[in-house]
């Protein structure tokens, strides 16, 4: 009896809330090969990999993290996170996670996915933003920009926030040591964290051409 509430003990300690790993995050980035490392999950809903998602800009992600305005007038020609690259959902994707719920009576996912990818330096990033796609389907992402990143090697993370889930890739060549980058990457996965559960992603959806994201809905502010 005894051995066995030691084994139940274990179990429990080895769970961990995917919002909860941004101390383990922070202090050992677990690097895997491209063709090893996780990618997207879909579950049951195979219907959700036809949805699209677009390159967001700079700014975008800014709003989308809640990020603090820079301070520093010296500095403000210089955005943040200058080797990070960032996927949000379409206007289709948006209305099609609604349009999906209804039909299915509640019974389809009414999340969706924003991609980060924080490369070890900005020249990395220019090179691979040259190759990827504008727009892409989900249902490729893991082909065609995880794996398709040959001689690369990624930590991934992922955090639920409410209706949105971020996964979050650390991108280097393979045979590099540690990561270059490392403090934007922390203060992403922090930012991250400290976001709340986004309960309507339609604040995402702006008018007429996606171009920044609008915040005008209270229920879906973040801060």
């Amino acid at each position: 009896m005894a051995e066995k509430e030691k084994n139940n003990k274990n179990k429990k300690q080895k769970y961990l809330h995917p919002n909860d790993q941004t101390a383990k995050a922070t202090s050992d980035f677990s690097f895997k090969p491209s063709s090893e490392v996780k990618g997207l999950r879909f579950g049951g809903q195979f219907i959700v990999k036809s949805f699209t998602i677009r390159r967001a800009r700079p700014l975008e992600l800014l709003k989308l993290l809640s990020f603090p305005p820079m301070n520093n007038r010296s500095n403000s020609n210089k955005l943040p996170f200058p080797s990070t690259t960032a996927f949000l959902p379409t206007n289709f994707t948006i209305l099609a996670h609604h349009a999906w719920h209804t039909l299915t009576l509640g019974l389809g996912t009414k999340k969706s996915k924003v991609l980060i990818f924080v490369f070890e330096s900005e020249t990395m990033k220019q090179a691979v933003d040259r190759i990827w796609p504008a727009e892409i389907p989900l249902g490729e992402v893991n082909k065609k920009l995880i794996r398709g990143l040959s001689g690369c090697e990624m930590a991934r993370f992922k955090f639920r926030k409410g209706c949105i889930t971020f996964y979050v890739y650390a991108v280097r060549r393979v045979g590099n040591m540690g990561f270059s980058c490392a403090d934007d990457l922390r203060t992403i996965l922090q930012s991250v964290v400290n976001l709340k559960d986004f309960l309507d992603h339609t604040a995402m959806l702006a008018m007429p051409n996606q171009r920044s994201i609008n915040y005008s809905n209270p229920v879906a502010m973040v801060h």
